[in-house]
Formats: C-alpha cells, sequence, structure tokens
C-alpha cells in the first residue's frame, strides 16, 4: 500500500507573522508532504500563485492549503467597509 502524498501551500506575504508559519509547517511536514511557499508581494512566473489563492479564498496571509483546501484556521473574510465604519472608522 503506498501512501498518499500531501500538497501543503502556504501564501505568505513576507511578514514575521508568515515566516513563523513556515517555520512551522516546514517543521510538522513529513516525507510525503510536498510543501510549496508562495509570497505574494513576489508573485509567480506564470502568476499561479496568486491564481490559487483566489480560489482557494485566501483573503488574508499567512495562509495554508492542503490538497487544494483551505484550512479551516485560515478562512477569514475580506476587509470589509461596513465593518470598519461600524467601528467608528472615518468618522469623527
Amino acid at each position: 500500500m503506498t501512501a498518499e502524498r500531501r500538497r501543503v501551500e502556504v501564501f505568505t506575504a513576507g511578514c514575521p507573522l508568515c515566516e513563523d508559519a513556515v517555520r512551522l509547517v516546514t517543521s510538522l511536514a513529513c516525507p510525503r508532504c510536498e510543501v510549496q511557499v508562495y509570497d505574494l508581494r513576489e508573485g509567480c512566473a506564470t502568476n499561479e500563485c496568486r491564481e490559487k489563492a483566489a480560489r482557494y479564498g485566501v483573503t488574508a496571509v499567512p495562509a495554508v492549503a492542503v490538497n487544494g483546501t483551505l484550512l479551516d484556521c485560515c478562512r477569514r473574510g475580506p476587509i470589509d467597509a461596513s465593518m470598519l465604519l461600524a467601528a467608528g472608522v472615518g468618522q469623527v
């Protein structure tokens, strides 16, 4: 029986929190884990990284997807203007 490989994709923007997430993922990765780190600031030659981030629903970094599914811990909604206004942003 062959063990299934896991594709682990880490989406970052080069910040200290992102670096911590990359270190954590790589420290936990097993021989069956194929870890790919995408720095969304830099993009990639084919723009695949930004397309994947959009397809997976990445709205904040760091974020991790395993086998094409964004982990629940990384699911956050986008920043919403109504929430900002409700919090007093933009009000005198």
